[in-house]
């Protein structure tokens, strides 16, 4: 479904990534794990739109899109949802909801879809008139990804969808990624959380200083040595 071929990408002057390859196959969950700064983030801009590499490809079907706006990217059924979940705090949750579905392929079915959400996400049709930014923290993770579900993606990327949050509630957030998954939508996991990531993950990818150094099945880089060493502390 997706393919990531030898992306460099730059901030300016600054090189981020560098020969960034990987694939993801339709229906699988695949994990992108790595430290603070490895690139990760950059990895997930480039592929949504928001960052154009310098050199390098990204094909979503066999088609290009690395040189396509963020809003073409989405409508073709590829949905970020960003680090820090960026809500808008003073906007109630239904209306935040209904901003994923502003283009058009979504909006003919933006009913249909708010209705999923609320059935996925109980809580959020509790309390579908209270403004975003006074949820918890849970709450608020489940609004952004009840957010880009309205886009009816076919490929979900998440950018530390467990950040900041207490064990227990980074567990139902694995569970809720799990369930998408199930539900026939591809999904590409990028995570710091690496025992958890790896354990949901039919494949990962580890990035290091803008680089892919390791791939494998899930439970394959779980087991390897360098993975515990660098990011298990065993």
């Amino acid at each position: 479904m997706l393919e990531v071929r030898e992306i460099d990408a730059f901030y300016g002057p600054v090189q981020v990534l560098w020969e960034v390859s990987f694939r993801v196959e339709a229906g699988e969950l695949v994990t992108l794990v790595g430290a603070n700064g490895a690139g990760k983030t950059t990895t997930l801009r480039v592929l949504s739109g928001l960052l154009h590499p310098r050199r390098g490809q990204v094909l979503f079907e066999g088609k290009p899109i690395h040189h396509l706006p963020a809003h073409r990217v989405t409508d073709l059924g590829l949905a970020l949802i960003p680090e820090g979940r960026q809500l808008f705090p003073d906007m109630t949750v239904e209306e935040n909801l209904l901003t994923g579905s502003y283009l058009p392929r979504a909006r003919r079915s933006r009913a249909e879809s708010l209705a999923r959400v609320y059935q996925a996400f109980p809580r959020l049709k509790e309390r579908r008139h209270q403004l975003a930014g006074s949820l918890s923290g849970g709450e608020q993770q489940m609004l952004a990804i009840g957010r880009a579900l309205m886009s009816q993606p076919r490929l979900l990327m998440l950018d530390e969808p467990s950040l900041g949050l207490a064990p227990l509630l980074v567990k139902e957030v694995f569970r809720i990624v799990e369930e998408i998954r199930a539900q026939g939508v591809t999904v590409l996991l990028v995570e710091q959380n690496v025992t958890q990531a790896l354990a949901v993950a039919d494949r990962a990818y580890v990035l290091e200083n803008g680089r892919i150094t390791l791939e494998g099945s899930g439970p394959e880089l779980l087991g390897d040595e360098r993975v515990r060493a660098a990011y298990l502390g065993i």
